[in-house]
């Protein structure tokens, strides 16, 4: 039988080792798996990459685990935000790198992993620095750079509503980047709000098919992080 729940957010992340890349969903503090990521911090994984749409806010989730120097690099869309001072302190003291990516370019990165795509072109950021080092091709009379898939080795998801075979829902904008990074990422760990019986779900609102998703975990009462 087909079980993909744990018992704890403990037990879902044990094994993510050090040098890792790890997505992490949310838009802001919308859909972001904070008990995920804190239970990753007491875990103890460093040096590891963190893709997200920003660096985290405040002192919870993501820049929890900057301030603790567990991450070696961000790739994000949004490194600085209002609360993003963690990240915005350790960038000017050199203690971290960073990959800034257009979102729209961020989305479909991780859509060609998902997929088993080589890559594609954008005009998103031709003539700028975020096209140093990057393929340019002229198409039409445009020119267009050049994308790679972006892997990773784990996502960490928030979904509204999950099933033991993992098909999820989600909650309005806190679905942003999940149903790419279940897809981008090798192992795929979801908390959810409400856990629900095999059959429970319409297949017609299923979001994320449960064969993208490895492992899941209820927290009903999710700490908003924004």
């Amino acid at each position: 039988m087909i079980n993909k729940f744990k018992d704890n957010v403990h037990e879902a992340v044990a094994d993510i080792p050090d040098g890792a890349t790890v997505l992490v969903g949310g838009f802001g503090g919308a859909g972001h798996p904070t008990e995920l990521l804190h239970a990753l911090l007491e875990q103890g994984a460093r040096d590891l990459t963190m893709v997200s749409n920003n660096a985290g806010n405040h002192e919870v989730g993501l820049a929890a685990l900057i301030k603790a120097e567990r991450v070696r690099k961000m790739i994000c869309s949004f490194p600085r935000a209002s609360h993003s001072y963690v990240f915005n302190q350790f960038y000017a003291e050199g203690r971290i790198e960073l990959e800034c990516v257009p979102q729209g370019t961020i989305a479909e990165r991780l859509h060609a992993a998902g997929a088993g795509l080589g890559g594609f072109y954008t005009r998103t950021g031709y003539g700028t620095e975020l096209a140093a080092g990057k393929h340019v091709q002229e198409i039409d009379g445009q020119f267009y750079v050049f994308e790679r898939p972006l892997h990773a080795d784990y996502a960490l998801v928030m979904a509204e509503k999950g099933d033991r075979w993992g098909n999820l829902t989600y909650n309005k904008t806190a679905r942003n980047f999940g149903p790419v990074m279940c897809q981008a990422a090798k192992t795929t760990i979801v908390q959810v709000k409400h856990k629900v019986e095999l059959g429970e779900l319409d297949p017609e609102v299923i979001v994320t098919p449960g064969i993208f998703v490895q492992r899941v975990v209820v927290v009903s009462n999710p700490q908003f992080s924004s």
